[in-house]
């Protein structure tokens, strides 16, 4: 989630109230106060209201929430004299350009760090780190229109934000900070985007760095926005907060055409909403008219049509209202949270352990009592782990991962026992013995199961230790078993037994390889047991259950 710094002067000047009112009843709105400071307060809202991530958002949802001024905001767009041009060359690399001109500015300290905030959010929030939108700012008196967006060689050069010297694209990927963080976005392509102006300027190289030429500043009067990505969406509601944010103090907003299209769209999008379901859906008796007025003090505009239906106006910048009961909650929300009255839902139902959770449970308590310690192994792991390090042959049930992001995590256990020895080996400094455990699930072809590892190393580990644990733990789970020779090339020959339970393979236990103990670098014997938690009565269903 975004925390947002507000300092208390620029949100008292934005509010047109005190900030010990606004601070208040800023949690009503849906944020959580992290901490208080003298002149400011960091503040934490969900991603799903990405319009609250600036001081100016904020302060116009107070505005309307403390009824200073309610209703649809009106941001007016002047008529474009900016054009933005696009090259085909982008429909397979970031095709999808959004632009506006902000002018009259009158930026100081806490409005530009305001600014840069919402910026990064932004990247954040909507735009999943820069890879479905990124956003530039621009100083507009430093460059000229009209602009395009072009696919360039990769070895064209600028000077990138932060330095003082040229660099080429791809030195930028190499070397600059933001290059190396954002590089997978972009390097695979043979060009990359550019924004130019018309004298062959570099304005940005999205998603990566803007230019230093057009560096924003306190004196800046006139800035270019340019949002990028691939999302059009995504592109539309970036461009309309960022541009609503800043009409919020004062700013202009200016129309830009791009490839004849009109930029910014910051008209509202017209619902209508039931007030009968939204009474049934809030537990209210409210007339149209008041849940209306509800909604006013979130800044939509409604009117109580005919029957009891209302037409609401939602704002350009509330990206979150998909559905009418999205309308519905801010009606909640204004109507206060505190003001509902408390009562046991007509759907309540006693819940239940559930008997895997009942059985893993009995196993913890058991295991601990036995003097093992656990531990929480990775679900995913790889098969020279699995498989060639354990002596023991690929299974083909193994759920293979399709695009894994390292060789370590190629798939999902379906053993525990070789995470535990993982585990000893990265623990191998630490004093002996050590005896740990672990339970959960392994996954076995389209099927989840549940298994329990112990291992134990100290000098002394042997087959008998290993009998003992496996005998322990099978009569107090009321496991029926009998342990016969194993050929599981994990264990030492003569040294190892499989646990039957009912005339099945439940389990094996023994004391580990000297081949597989040099496979995980460990110097001393290890008694190792692992069964399966299907055989222990009450399970729920039989294997193979999805």
């Amino acid at each position: 989630m975004a925390i947002i710094t507000l300092p208390y002067r620029y949100l008292e000047s934005l509010v047109g109230t005190d900030v010990r009112t606004i601070m208040s009843r800023l949690p009503m709105i849906g944020s959580d106060i992290e901490r208080v400071e003298e002149d400011h307060a960091d503040v934490e809202f969900f991603p799903d209201r990405p319009d609250l991530f600036s001081v100016e958002g904020v302060a116009r949802a107070m505005r309307g929430f403390l009824g200073i001024e309610t209703g649809l905001p009106d941001y007016r767009v002047a008529p474009s004299r900016t054009t933005f041009s696009i090259d085909p060359g982008l429909a397979t690399i970031r095709p999808y350009l959004g632009s506006a001109v902000i002018r009259n500015l009158r930026f100081d300290e806490e409005s530009i760090t305001s600014l840069m905030g919402l910026q990064e959010a932004l990247h954040w929030a909507v735009g999943r780190g820069r890879s479905k939108v990124a956003i530039g700012v621009h100083d507009l008196d430093k460059v000229k229109a009209p602009f395009r967006y072009i696919a360039a060689p990769r070895d064209l050069s600028f000077v990138p934000l932060d330095y003082d010297r040229e660099m080429t694209m791809d030195e930028i990927l190499a070397e600059h900070p933001k290059g190396k963080a954002y590089a997978h976005i972009v390097q695979d392509f043979p060009r990359f985007p550019l924004i130019v102006d018309a004298e062959d300027q570099v304005l940005s190289f999205p998603p990566i760095i803007n230019g230093e030429l057009t560096r924003v500043t306190e004196g800046t009067r006139n800035i270019l926005l340019d949002t990028t990505g691939t999302d059009p969406k995504a592109v539309k509601i970036a461009v309309a907060i960022i541009c609503t944010a800043l009409a919020e103090n004062g700013a202009l907003i200016e129309g830009v055409t791009i490839e004849g299209t009109a930029w910014p769209d910051l008209r509202p999008a017209e619902r209508s909403v039931s007030a009968t379901e939204c009474n049934r859906l809030l537990g209210l008796s409210l007339p149209p008219e008041e849940i209306a007025a509800l909604l006013e003090k979130m800044r939509f505009s409604a009117v109580a049509g005919e029957g009891d239906r209302i037409r609401v106006g939602v704002p350009c910048y509330r990206a979150d209202i998909m559905h009418d009961w999205d309308v519905f909650e801010d009606a909640a929300i204004a109507y206060g949270y505190e003001h509902f009255d408390a009562r046991i839902s007509s759907t309540f139902a006693i819940g239940k352990e559930h008997p895997v959770q009942a059985i893993t449970g009995a196993i913890r308590e058991l295991a601990s009592g036995l003097g093992y310690i656990e531990v929480l192994p990775f679900t995913l792991t790889n098969e020279r782990t699995l498989y060639t390090r354990m002596q023991r042959p690929v299974q083909e049930c193994a759920l293979k991962i399709l695009y894994p992001i390292s060789e370590d995590h190629t798939l999902v256990r379906t053993s525990i026992l070789p995470l535990l020895l993982e585990t000893l080996q990265a623990n191998r400094h630490r004093e002996l013995p050590q005896r740990i455990f672990a339970v959960g699930d392994v996954v076995e072809g389209m099927y989840t199961v549940q298994k329990l590892a112990c291992v134990s190393t100290h000098p002394g580990a042997d087959f008998s230790e290993a009998y003992a644990t496996a005998d322990a733990l099978c009569r107090e789970l009321s496991v029926p078993y009998v342990a016969e020779g194993s050929e599981d090339g994990a264990f030492i020959e003569g040294r190892r037994g499989d646990i039957l339970s009912h005339g099945k393979f439940s389990g094996v236990f023994g004391e580990i390889h000297p081949a597989v103990l040099n496979a995980f670098e460990l110097e001393h014997p290890v008694a190792a047991v692992e069964l399966d938690l299907t055989a222990v009565p009450g399970y729920p269903g039989a294997r193979g259950t999805p």
